[in-house]
């Protein structure tokens, strides 16, 4: 097994590109291993941090006509951009996502999706093996149960997957608070979806502007 360590495993917004995975009202009707509002607010935080720091973002949905658009909260972050909607349950199996990653020459691969032991785990694990470097944002996906999201979880890291929340892979891709280029947008999303910590900062911010 190769560890993954060192300054260069770290993700850097130039080398990254997201993929969006199956985020559609059926497969929510059924997450069990979190709160699915949860879900969905982690999700869009993590489409908005991606937008934020301009990493390409391909959006995927499964046989939308039967189990739902991807939630609007995620597509109203790119708006007018087409969701690639597939047959293939391993969405690495589908060309026209797979032509859409290498098109972008990176190859520090991220995933979330619906449901973990699904949809997520079929590409990571088969990216994996063709050598990506694929990472994992669990707190954007959910699985069937608490069982079938933490078992799927097991098995990618057997198979290499490095495994992450949207808020750790926001903090890598800022990396220093010298780097003002998005701090604007990241400090948004951290208000929006960051629940106690963006209170927090707004309360900062009153009590810096408070004159006695």
């Amino acid at each position: 097994m190769t560890f993954r360590n060192g300054l260069d495993s770290l993700l850097r917004p130039e080398d990254s590109v997201l993929v969006l995975i199956d985020h559609q009202p059926y497969q929510l009707t059924n997450v069990n291993s979190h709160d699915p509002q949860a879900v969905v607010n982690n999700t869009t935080a993590l489409a908005k941090v991606a937008k934020a720091f301009d990493v390409p973002t391909i959006l995927t949905s499964v046989i939308a006509d039967r189990g739902g658009k991807l939630f609007k909260q995620i597509t109203d972050v790119f708006p007018g951009q087409e969701v690639i909607d597939r047959t293939w349950i391993n969405t690495w199996e589908d060309k026209n996502v797979v032509d859409l990653v290498n098109a972008t020459g990176r190859k520090q691969l991220i995933i979330a999706g619906l449901w973990t032991e699904v949809c997520v785990a079929m590409p990571a694990i088969q990216a994996a093996g063709e050598g990506w470097d694929v990472t994992v944002i669990t707190d954007a996906s959910g699985g069937s149960s608490v069982e079938s999201h933490q078992v799927a979880i097991q098995r990618m890291i057997a198979a290499g997957v490095n495994m992450m929340t949207w808020m750790a892979l926001a903090s890598e891709w800022q990396r220093d608070w010298a780097r003002t280029q998005h701090v604007e947008e990241l400090t948004e999303v951290l208000i929006s979806h960051m629940a106690g910590s963006g209170i927090a900062y707004m309360w900062e911010q009153q009590l810096l502007n408070t004159h006695l």
